[in-house]
């Protein structure tokens, strides 16, 4: 099998906080003794890979960069430790390239948060290649009846907002207001929460992403942000008693949604942030927080027990996550889009183009 790995591959590589990528030819790694190959078919396209390109976040980026972190192919070689995967199995390069698997979080099952944390596409070049490299205990194992470019948005977007779904700790019957409902998170947000058994609000913008919500998706209600006079009293009105969401999910990517969660959600309700705005702070009401009971906390990317839950989501025909594919050499034109705010859904690169 080594000797059909070339040497070279395509990749899109930035060498400078700020861009551009580059669409051009760079070496394809080893895998080291605990690490696999994978070759990547198709790599989704997530906010946080922009986030890297321009270093908006107080976290150094690896330069220069391969980014990505939705890859999803087939292991192609591994390394001498490495016995619970083998070559020509389908495998995904998650965010969490790998962790140190034995501090007091990796023990716990908390793993994205170890100190010692790789990061893909971020401090570790990720899946915007033909050939990347993640250790073998953290790369997610894909089912071979699982098509590899629709599960590829899952491998982030749709572990993320499953865990951030767990954390809400909205239960069967239960609503749950989805802010970004129309982007890659939320669009899987909106099906993984109908599966567990919620009813879900979608808040965005647009009537692409408003009849996509409504028909497609399975929300009951949607609250256009653009053209809501007060975007509280509505949310609100859209519960079945007035008083709100038992629960707030928030994928969005701009600070503001943050600021108007505390209000509008059910007293005993749970305000979950997953987005992660450039800059942006959380502001609450103290007395309303308070008298209201309500909780608001963080929610990161989720363990390999919740990546395997949220692929079996998928597999079990649960979630059909909304994706456009193009070829790896048009990322900047995903990024131009992701810039303007025209994405409805997810793009999905095919490394072959």
């Amino acid at each position: 099998m080594a000797s059909q790995i070339p040497t070279e591959q395509w990749a899109q590589v930035i060498e400078k906080t700020g861009g551009p990528v580059q669409y051009k030819k760079i070496p394809v790694q080893k895998p080291g003794p605990d690490e696999v190959l994978v070759n990547i078919k198709y790599s989704g396209v997530c906010h946080t890979d922009l986030h890297a390109v321009n270093g908006d976040w107080p976290l150094p980026t690896k330069l220069p960069l391969v980014g990505g972190h939705e890859g999803a192919g087939v292991v192609v070689a591994k390394g001498q430790l490495v016995d619970d995967i083998q070559i020509g199995d389908h495998a995904g390069v998650k965010w969490l390239n790998g962790s140190c698997l034995a501090c007091d979080f990796c023990q716990q099952a908390d793993e994205p948060l170890c100190s010692k944390a790789l990061l893909s596409g971020y401090t570790v070049d990720g899946s915007f290649q033909q050939y990347a490299i993640a250790k073998a205990a953290h790369v997610a194992r894909i089912p071979k009846d699982v098509p590899l470019d629709a599960i590829a948005p899952v491998l982030c977007a749709g572990i993320t907002v499953y865990k951030g779904l767990k954390e809400a700790g909205a239960r069967p019957g239960q609503s749950v207001a989805i802010v970004g409902a129309g982007g890659g998170l939320g669009s899987l947000a909106q099906q993984y929460a109908k599966a567990m058994g919620l009813r879900v609000i979608a808040i965005d913008t647009g009537d692409e992403k408003k009849k996509m919500c409504l028909e497609q998706l399975g929300a009951e209600s949607f609250v256009d942000f653009a053209t809501s006079k007060n975007v509280v009293k509505d949310v609100q009105a859209a519960t079945a008693d007035g008083l709100g969401p038992h629960a707030v999910l928030l994928v969005a990517v701009n600070e503001k949604p943050f600021q108007q969660a505390a209000e509008y959600v059910r007293p005993r309700g749970s305000v979950v942030c997953i987005g992660l705005p450039a800059g942006a702070y959380l502001k609450a009401p103290v007395f309303e927080s308070v008298i209201k009971m309500i909780s608001i906390k963080g929610s990161y990317v989720g363990n390999r027990k919740d990546s395997a839950e949220a692929i079996d989501f998928y597999r079990r025909g649960l979630i059909k996550a909304p994706f456009k594919v193009v070829g790896l050499s048009e990322l900047q034109m995903v990024y131009d889009k992701m810039h303007r705010g025209e994405i409805a859904g997810r793009y999905v690169l095919d490394t072959s183009k």
